[in-house]
């Protein structure tokens, strides 16, 4: 016997009694069914609801063949009345999601003509993948548009047409549908079959935020947020900017400007810096002209800058050149090199020594070690 589903008819009930039809125990849970229920399944993009059934937690709900199986964490005796009652604050959520998914998806299509092919609700945002090409710009104009939706709070129409009636409507499904279909509307954005819950109001949905869209095959993919979501980023978003306005002195309506100044002057420092490591790499290198092998410590040079400086001066010494500078491990970095040689097993015994992890090409090699400046010496005196 299919399962009554009560948020169908009314996704803002959150509580209601039900007969416990079947329990049956699945490892150290019991799959439960009942005669009706508020609990949404996981389907169409949307995550299931979670709640409590009697005293025990619900803890996942899906649907095969019409029936709804609740995931519960005790047994429920069969025959017995249990009283459910769902996370209204998780279910709102998800349907501020879904609902704005649907306005934004919509009005792609109705300016760009593309489906929407992927979407998926995940505990942090939302993920919606079309079949074409979206600039940022473009989807700015669609952000817009799509709270001017919500601004217009024109109520949710959502119905079951009779076959002659479905015929005739157009409305997006990823999938031919049969008879009948459940059809969901925001009036001015959007019509698809869907099973989801969704918001009475577009109003209800609060905000729509589009954060980020990237390549994916022929099409794209856009991270968006609604409701409490969409709030709480831009919320952190704004708190974050007032920090960087305190940090530079500037108006928060200006830090992007200041940035980019600073960004500049630090390309310029940048290129004066490696200038001067060049100057002074050729003089090392010139002062180890000839000397064989050499062990250097140089303070403060990340792994980028320690290879160029072995580099240097193990083409001029004419032998093996093991460069060290310290780490925030506490230990060193190393780099080691020698024209035509093979360094590997040096630094293999180095690292067994001085409790040290790295390798590299037989001519060159880069790594850290657990050591002080001295046992390292001590090392390369042997």
């Amino acid at each position: 016997m299919e399962t009554k589903k009560l948020y169908d008819t009314d996704a803002y009930q959150r509580d209601f009694k039900a007969r416990v039809l079947t329990c049956t125990p699945e490892k150290k849970q019991w799959r439960v069914t009942l005669e009706q229920t508020c609990f949404y399944p996981e389907g169409g993009g949307q995550p299931c609801d979670l709640g409590t059934l009697g005293e025990a937690r619900v803890l996942d709900v899906q649907i095969s063949d019409g029936v709804i199986y609740h995931t519960v964490d005790r047994p429920l005796e069969p025959g017995t009345v249990a009283a459910g009652e769902i996370d209204w604050p998780r279910r709102f959520d998800l349907m501020q999601q879904h609902s704005g998914e649907h306005i934004v998806s919509g009005i792609v299509h109705s300016l760009f003509g593309y489906d929407n092919v992927g979407f998926h609700m995940g505990a942090d945002v939302i993920t919606v993948d079309w079949n074409g090409i979206l600039t940022r710009e473009q989807l700015a104009e669609v952000e817009l548009r799509a709270n001017e939706i919500i601004w217009q709070n024109r109520e949710t129409e959502i119905t079951t047409p009779d076959r002659d009636a479905l015929n005739t409507l157009e409305y997006r499904s990823k999938k031919a549908l049969e008879w009948p279909v459940r059809i969901v509307t925001f009036p001015g954005a959007d019509t698809c079959a869907c099973c989801g819950t969704h918001v009475r109001r577009a109003g209800e949905i609060g905000l729509i935020k589009l954060l980020s869209v990237v390549r994916m095959r022929d099409g794209v993919r856009v991270e968006m947020l609604s409701g409490r979501r969409a709030y709480q980023y831009c919320a952190r978003i704004a708190e974050e900017n007032h920090k960087t306005s305190r940090l530079l002195s500037a108006k928060e309506t200006g830090t992007a400007a200041y940035v980019q100044k600073l960004y500049e002057e630090h390309q310029q420092l940048k290129a004066r810096y490696a200038a001067l490591e060049t100057v002074h790499n050729a003089a090392l290198a010139e002062q180890y002209r000839g000397r064989g092998n050499c062990c250097l410590f140089a303070e403060g040079l990340d792994t980028n800058a320690l290879r160029r400086l072995t580099v240097a001066v193990m083409e001029s010494c004419g032998g093996l050149c093991a460069a060290f500078s310290p780490n925030q491990n506490g230990g060193f970095s190393y780099c080691i090199g020698q024209e035509g040689g093979d360094v590997r097993p040096l630094v293999k015994e180095l690292n067994q020594v001085l409790h040290g992890r790295g390798g590299g090409k037989p001519h060159f090699a880069q790594g850290a070690v657990q050591a002080t400046r001295q046992e390292i010496e001590t090392f390369f005196q042997r």
